[in-house]
């Protein structure tokens, strides 16, 4: 049993009528990403089981509200989205007895900030990725958690460089999530390296190159229907656990 993650379906399970929720998620599982990729597997989509896991994903999503979606530009997490509006439609057809899928592509609204939300600066950001992508990611929030005993390597350095504050940018992440979602559901769909840091920011959570965090999984904010005042913020997963070993 995860008992860092709650499972998605038992946290939309439990919601209030009154609570309005912000989920944000990486994308569902890709395709491999083969090492030196120039362009560090943007072109890589999902897989078959990653598409059926996003669409039951949305299966969970209750029918009572509407729901909106944005997602970063690149196409598994645009796909992704849509799996899931494609699942949630599903579910709610077949309430009403119509066991049909939504037809066609559903409506994704694409946010540049989204695919690269804590980068300050690309040209460190990408000198990161070449030298190890989760080992800098690592490299980062170690440092920005630290309080005050951050490594002072070039690799620490470097990382800090590349990224924006934590901290600041985290809230700023928050903030942006509860001015765009006008919606019951507002489902956030991006990449691991922008949901780690909310979840290192806000959860507690700690990973490292050897325990990352798996598809589908990301964090939910719950407000008020009528407010912007967070109530709560649940680690959740819509897969077995959470996490990834390696």
């Amino acid at each position: 049993m995860d008992s860092d993650f709650l499972k998605a379906s038992d946290f939309f399970a439990s919601l209030e009528g009154d609570e309005r929720v912000y989920l944000l998620i990486r994308h569902a599982e890709r395709n491999h990403i083969t090492p030196g990729d120039p362009d560090y597997g943007a072109h890589v989509g999902l897989t078959e089981r990653g598409r059926e896991q996003a669409f039951s994903l949305g299966r969970t999503i209750p029918a009572d509200g509407d729901i909106c979606f944005f997602s970063s530009p690149v196409g598994r997490c645009v796909e992704t989205a849509e799996c899931i509006g494609r699942g949630r439609t599903f579910a709610q057809d077949a309430t009403q007895g119509i066991a049909t899928q939504a037809a066609g592509p559903l409506q994704v609204q694409k946010l540049d900030c989204l695919a690269e939300y804590f980068v300050q600066n690309y040209a460190a950001y990408e000198a990161v990725l070449r030298a190890g992508f989760y080992e800098g990611i690592c490299q980062w929030l170690e440092n920005e958690t630290s309080q005050g005993s951050a490594d002072g390597s070039h690799a620490a350095a470097a990382a800090a460089e590349a990224f924006y504050p934590l901290t600041s940018r985290s809230e700023e992440m928050l903030s942006m999530m509860l001015e765009k979602g006008h919606a019951r559901f507002n489902v956030f769909v991006t990449h691991d390296a922008w949901v780690v840091p909310c979840l290192t920011h806000f959860c507690g959570l700690k990973f490292t190159p050897q325990r990352w965090m798996n598809f589908l999984t990301g964090m939910a904010v719950v407000t008020g229907a009528e407010s912007r005042t967070v109530r709560r913020i649940v680690p959740v997963t819509a897969l077995e656990t959470g996490w990834l070993e390696f």
